[in-house]
């Protein structure tokens, strides 16, 4: 007589089925981490400061928002857009064009004015703080216009970068880490009831050769930033579990929507953009898709 079959079905399904969701959230939102409990923001109450670089501030996609008009900070990155979502009672952005980690704690001057330090829009009442630094400090974007070139295998950056058997890029990434990590430990003193997001750097360059000579970097020379920036987001995700913050990342939700990508997908531009936004920096859906992490991370609709 055959035996009546138990529960043990139902549980290998309840399982696969698990293990299925939880690949598709990863798959989703790759690394991103919420950030530790805290007060909470929203429906008209809080203080979100939001800090950061370029690819914070988001210029030439929106209108200018504040002053300097040298930050070039507009009114759709994606601190105005988690703003829209979460409604706190106070809203900062102090995010600037160029701004390294000491511009954190130092004025930063720009072309158009002068940006006071940005930890001091932190305070007391602060609830949420978003933070988007790093990349000047490794100097990407100030390196690339070198590294053009008329043959497509070539890597005359990671030539220079890597003479003499020292990895630049790596040792600046290296040392730039302690700095961020400071940074997050005075946004802690500043603001003790805070959440705390630190916001990886979106893709960039596609997996591959990249799209030479759209985007007119050898293969060589885009493997080596891929890996690069690769590294840069993994510091920050480090840094961010080691000081009591959450990371926001964006590379994985940004994967296929690179410099190379077709021009109605993008999220962020190559040298010659084909939306508004400055070379080599998110467009208005990339700052969406941005957005849309840290909202996720917040446990908002």
């Amino acid at each position: 007589m055959a035996k009546k079959s138990g529960g043990g079905g139902c549980l290998v399904v309840v399982l696969v089925v698990g293990l299925l969701i939880f690949g598709y959230y990863k798959w989703q939102h790759g690394s991103s981490a919420a950030p530790p409990d805290g007060a909470d923001t929203g429906g008209g109450s809080g203080r979100y400061v939001a800090l950061g670089d370029s690819y914070t501030s988001s210029p030439r996609t929106g209108g200018q928002a504040g002053q300097p008009a040298g930050c070039e900070r507009t009114d759709d990155n994606y601190p105005h857009l988690v703003t829209a979502k979460v409604k706190p009672a106070e809203f900062a952005d102090v995010s600037c064009g160029g701004a390294t980690t000491a511009s954190l704690s130092s004025t930063q001057k720009t072309s158009n004015g002068s940006n006071p330090p940005q930890l001091d829009a932190v305070n007391g009442k602060t609830t949420l703080v978003t933070l988007g630094i790093g990349g000047n400090d490794v100097g990407f974007l100030g390196i690339a216009p070198s590294c053009a070139t008329a043959h497509p295998s070539a890597s005359p950056c990671k030539d220079k970068l890597t003479a003499g058997g020292h990895d630049q890029i790596a040792e600046r990434i290296a040392s730039t880490a302690p700095k961020v990590g400071a940074v997050l430990d005075k946004i802690h003193a500043k603001a003790p009831q805070a959440k705390v997001i630190v916001v990886g750097y979106p893709t960039v360059l596609p997996d591959g050769d990249g799209c030479w000579p759209v985007l007119p970097f050898g293969s060589g020379d885009v493997a080596y930033f891929r890996d690069g920036l690769a590294d840069l987001n993994s510091m920050l995700e480090d840094q961010a579990k080691s000081h009591r913050a959450g990371f926001a990342d964006t590379a994985t939700p940004g994967k296929g929507h690179d410099v190379c990508a077709d021009s109605d997908k993008r999220w962020v531009e190559g040298l010659l953009p084909a939306s508004p936004a400055a070379p080599m920096h998110p467009n208005a859906r990339g700052e969406q898709g941005m957005a849309d992490v840290v909202v996720t991370l917040l446990k908002l609709p």
